[in-house]
């Protein structure tokens, strides 16, 4: 799966980096090689947090089957 990720050079120095996909998952790094390592495990913490609302959410019979989508 892949993500595009928006880098911002902050003010105080390093980067901010901004998942436009996943509303809300921002992180930060002192480098661009460290932001973008923030930003893959930002991204899995966001959806792994999705899969567990699911989870919560869904219905005790309810089955789930998961899917690929290529745009």
């Amino acid at each position: 799966m892949k993500f595009n990720v928006i880098l911002t050079p902050a003010e105080e120095g390093g980067f901010v980096v901004s998942v436009p996909a996943l509303e809300g998952c921002v992180t930060e790094g002192a480098t661009e090689k460290e932001a973008l390592k923030n930003a893959k495990e930002a991204i899995i913490c966001y959806l792994e947090g999705l899969e567990k609302v699911n989870q919560i959410k869904s219905k005790p019979k309810a089955i789930i089957k998961e899917i690929e989508v290529h745009v």
